[in-house]
């Protein structure tokens, strides 16, 4: 999967490249390109942004430097374009699956007060937030997006892992213990130990209710 990031921070990206995603990349199955905004400014000193017009307080980011942004990526006809936005669909495991069938993503990080909203009509097919609140710009949700999609490409992770997990079948995951089989006086559940399996999936099963009723009972509607 190809992930081209437009963004006035490049920088920012580094952690997202670290661990499993970093990983996946040097192993060819993911690619994530950072393309950096201010590079297509066509003032002296890489000036982006500008007045709103109609007033009002902070900057909003011109459309025609992110316009020549966009451009620059090559093979881009079938790309899914998004913007990470407080105004979007907020992003949840289903969305994520989706995308993860997609060969070609681009990510828009806005900054300041916003992108003008021109350019967002022309080329963005979808708006994501990561919640309902806001933050200093799309990186860091752009980052979030990149790391759980990344998950469900194949090869990234053994399959197992992405099957019994927190929301799939909208459940919550059981709990998990590992060595030693005691800790503080308090035992890793006799079951896990048995080698019994189908005792084990069903206590799993049982627990991911259990937790998911606890936490989030919203789930199970």
């Amino acid at each position: 999967m190809q992930f081209d990031v437009l963004t006035l921070f490049p920088e920012m990206f580094e952690p997202v490249k670290q661990s499993i995603v970093g990983r996946a990349e040097e192993k060819g199955l993911i690619r994530i390109n950072l393309i950096n905004i201010r590079d297509f400014s066509k003032d002296k000193h890489k000036k982006v942004d500008d007045t709103p017009y109609g007033g009002g307080a902070g900057m909003v980011m011109r459309p025609d430097v992110v316009y020549d942004a966009y451009s620059s990526i090559k093979n881009k006809e079938n790309a899914k374009m998004i913007y990470l936005s407080p105004q979007g669909n907020v992003l949840n495991q289903k969305k994520v699956v989706e995308l993860s069938k997609q060969e070609h993503i681009i990510l828009l990080c806005g900054h300041y007060e916003g992108i003008d909203q021109r350019v967002i009509d022309e080329i963005v097919d979808e708006e994501i937030s990561i919640g309902d609140y806001v933050l200093t710009g799309g990186e860091l949700p752009a980052m979030v997006l990149i790391d759980s999609v990344s998950r469900y490409v194949e090869g990234v992770l053994a399959e197992e892992s992405t099957k019994e997990e927190s929301f799939s079948e909208n459940l919550l995951e059981y709990p998990q213990y590992t060595r030693p089989e005691e800790f503080r006086g308090k035992k890793v559940p006799e079951v896990l130990v048995s080698g019994h399996h189908q005792n084990i999936h069903k206590w799993r099963k049982e627990k991911s209710l259990e937790i998911t009723k606890q936490k989030r009972p919203d789930l199970l509607k």
